[in-house]
C-alpha cells in the first residue's frame, strides 16, 4: 500500500492539471531503505507529449547524484495520462526501472485539466503490474 500525505497527493494532481494536456511526470524521494515519500521533484516532460513521457537524462542524473547525496532513492515516480484511464500503458512497463517505487498514474482524461482525476498505484516489478490501494493521511 502506497502511504501518502495530503499535500503531496495535492501536488501531484496540481502537476498533471497544470502540464494537461502533455503528460506530466516527476519524482517523490524519500531516506534510503523507507517507503516514506517526503520531497516533490516535479520535472519537465522532455517529450512535450500528450500521449508520452519522458525524462531528460540530464535532469535525472542530476536527480539521482541530488538524491544519492541525501541518502535518498525514489519512492514514487508519477505521471500522468490525458487520454486513457490511470493504468501503465505497455510502454510505461518497460520503461519501469525502480522495482522499489510506487508508480503512480493520474488520469486528466475527458476533464480538460479540471476534475474529477483517478490517482492509481501500481507496483512494477519484471513486467508485472500489480495495484495496491493508497492511504492518503494528513502527516506521517
Amino acid at each position: 500500500m502506497l502511504t501518502i500525505t495530503r499535500d503531496l497527493y495535492d501536488k501531484i494532481v496540481a502537476h498533471a492539471r497544470k502540464d494537461h494536456p502533455d503528460e506530466a511526470c516527476g519524482v517523490i524521494a524519500g531516506p534510503a531503505g523507507s517507503d516514506r515519500p517526503e520531497r516533490f521533484i516535479p520535472m519537465q516532460n522532455a517529450a512535450m507529449s500528450q500521449t508520452f513521457y519522458e525524462f531528460d537524462s540530464g535532469d535525472l542524473f542530476k536527480l539521482y547524484r541530488e538524491m544519492d547525496d541525501r541518502d535518498e532513492e525514489p519512492v514514487v515516480v508519477y505521471h500522468s495520462h490525458t487520454a486513457t484511464e490511470a493504468r501503465p500503458s505497455r510502454t510505461d512497463i518497460t520503461l519501469a526501472q525502480e522495482p522499489g517505487a510506487h508508480y503512480v498514474l493520474v488520469s486528466t482524461a475527458d476533464t480538460d485539466g479540471n476534475g474529477p482525476f483517478q490517482f492509481r498505484s501500481f507496483r512494477i516489478r519484471e513486467g508485472e503490474v500489480e495495484e495496491e490501494d493508497v492511504a492518503v493521511v494528513e502527516a506521517y
